[in-house]
């Protein structure tokens, strides 16, 4: 599959298949894309906590937070939850700082995923406290971001839209997920 369009197949999938299992060797892989990575002066400072038991799964589910902008809606119901989630973990003792890191290992995780057949959703919108206390985290690592992972049970559609157009992502009545993104001509200021 060519590159543009693992991407534009990874979408933030919020609805899964709860049934399916994400199994560790697929979690194992995906982390082999965040590790060939770039990292800031290759400090490499990212850890990272695995999930795919039902158990541990509920456990990180209940800290997170789904969907900011579609107020009405508390997140995936029952047997639309993820399979698997990667918590990605800063090692404070490797460095007090993880630049962008982070977000280059998880667009490499998520386009793992898609390359896999699955979906995930990148979280920033953590209780991190609580989640750490839930799981006995050591207390050198931060949670910088959880990646719910899964296979996808909900369509998620891009509309390039012009320049006045509302960005609020917003789901149809036949429960759509719609995400508007800018035109690439909006995006470049100055052209070759």
């Amino acid at each position: 599959m060519k590159l543009i369009t693992l991407i534009q197949n990874s979408r933030s999938y919020r609805r899964f298949d709860e049934d399916y299992r994400v199994d560790s060797e697929t979690l194992r892989e995906l982390i082999r894309m965040a590790q060939y990575s770039p990292s800031g002066r290759n400090r490499q400072p990212l850890k990272f906590w695995l999930s795919n038991t039902p158990e541990m799964n509920e456990t990180i589910f209940s800290t997170l937070s789904w969907a900011g902008d579609l107020k009405d809606w508390p997140g995936p119901a029952t047997g639309e939850r993820p399979g698997a989630y990667i918590l990605i973990l800063g090692d404070t003792a490797i460095s007090e700082s993880f630049g962008v890191d982070h977000g280059i290992a998880a667009q490499s995780i998520l386009l793992g995923a898609v390359e896999a057949g699955l979906g995930g959703c990148i979280i920033g919108s953590v209780q991190r406290d609580v989640l750490v206390k839930a799981l006995a985290i050591p207390p050198r690592y931060q949670i910088l971001l959880a990646i719910a992972l899964g296979k996808p049970a909900e369509k998620v559609l891009v509309d390039i839209v012009d320049e006045e157009a509302n960005l609020t992502y917003y789901r149809d009545e036949q429960d759509v997920h719609h995400v508007p993104k800018r035109g690439l001509d909006e995006l470049i200021l100055h052209d070759v």
